[in-house]
């Protein structure tokens, strides 16, 4: 039987989208994708985390600063209070239950932030004396702009089996500081974390990058999918 794996997806003007790369990714690597509706009531989520195998946390907009502490800054963009809300009680309870997250860009900033880490609103602002990299590439989202370097020992090495790769991106937002019980797996050259990790669950891993643009022609990222996929499959 093929693993249910939960894929959060934005909402915008009280309509659900998601990217249909998220899907197709999970589906060529042998899970059954199953996009979340916007519920209201804790026992419905309950019952959404008992009887999924997985947690994709898919990419999107910006997370309301008050919950890392924080006010928001004037690059901070527009934000989602019920996006940010139901994807804090899915990592919850995930995380409580042990069953596999998979977070990819937004997805691994709202994972960092609800499990207790910090974020940068806006890195263009707050590191813009930093050298960094453009995060935010001018090129077909199927297009690597940037190299990471892979943590020696970490999960995400062992997958990709290589120290370094290039990967895509989009984002002005990044996590800042990790959560208790997660390691960085990856950085870009500028030192932003492109990738963490949990030392105390088989699998809950974040990249900043997405791998759902690039699984079809690099296989690397495919790996990555599949890795994923299985974590779940151990779950029936």
């Amino acid at each position: 039987m093929k693993p249910m794996i939960g894929i959060t997806a934005s909402l915008e003007a009280n309509t659900i989208k998601l990217q249909r790369e998220n899907g197709k990714a999970i589906e060529q690597a042998g899970g059954l994708p199953v996009i979340l509706p916007y519920v209201d009531q804790q026992d419905t989520v309950d019952e959404l985390v008992g009887r999924l195998d997985g947690l994709l946390l898919s990419g999107g907009g910006d997370i309301d600063p008050f919950l890392f502490g924080e006010e928001p800054i004037p690059g901070l963009g527009s934000i989602t209070p019920d996006r940010d809300w139901l994807e804090g009680q899915l990592i919850h309870r995930f995380l409580e239950s042990g069953k596999p997250i998979l977070g990819i860009c937004r997805g691994c900033q709202i994972l960092n932030v609800i499990a207790g880490g910090g974020m940068y609103q806006d890195i263009y602002s707050q590191k813009k004396d930093e050298g960094l990299l453009q995060h935010v590439q001018r090129a077909p989202r199927d297009h690597v702009s940037h190299l990471i370097t892979m943590e020696k020992g970490s999960l995400l090495s062992r997958i990709f089996v290589e120290d370094s790769v290039k990967v895509n991106s989009f984002h002005h937002q990044a996590v800042g500081s990790m959560a208790p019980g997660f390691i960085v797996s990856a950085r870009s050259s500028d030192g932003l974390i492109e990738a963490f990790e949990s030392i105390n669950h088989p699998f809950v891993l974040g990249v900043q990058w997405h791998p759902e643009d690039l699984f079809h022609k690099y296989p690397s990222m495919a790996k990555l999918f599949l890795a994923f996929v299985s974590a779940c499959r151990k779950q029936n």
